[in-house]
């Protein structure tokens, strides 16, 4: 993957953000039980979140410099898991596992840019972008955690 210019990347970056957007609204509006819907709702807000923040950059990259990095921890749930597709009729367990590798695979993307990049503002930014998908990734993890530990998992 080659990009041309900051601006290329925000817009790719913007892009992948409205995608994950759409994916937990899906969820959302396909989940039965209130809990779980909320919580994909505020996923898609996120999202949403960090395409406004993307946008802005993409505008005033100022704003990147203002941008608070911390160390996200990685429960390293997801990197057990083998990838699965979408299927409609998934339950709630599977809906987090398919998040958690989404958020993973968004996490090992920036990473990436990070260790191939040559310019500062692109080091910054991408980094900005994998703390983002860690915290996600995190928490889907958590979530998942939480959700098996009754099952004895």
């Amino acid at each position: 993957m080659h990009f041309q210019s900051f601006e290329e990347i925000i817009s790719y970056a913007v892009e992948k953000e409205k995608e994950a957007a759409q994916f937990y609204r899906d969820m959302s509006r396909q989940e039965p039980y209130a809990g779980a819907k909320k919580t994909f709702e505020e996923f898609a807000r996120e999202e949403q979140k960090h395409q406004a923040l993307l946008e802005d950059l993409g505008s005033n990259r100022e704003k990147l410099a203002e941008y608070t990095f911390e160390w996200i921890p990685d429960l390293k749930r997801s990197d057990y898991m083998v990838d699965i597709e979408y299927r409609e009729d998934m339950g709630y367990a599977d809906i987090l596992r398919l998040a958690m590798k989404r958020e993973e695979k968004s996490l090992s993307l920036y990473n990436e840019l990070v260790a191939r990049a040559d310019r500062e503002d692109l080091i910054t930014l991408f980094k900005m972008l994998s703390q983002e998908e860690a915290k996600h990734k995190l928490a889907l993890e958590t979530l998942y955690d939480d959700y098996m530990a009754p099952l004895g998992d």
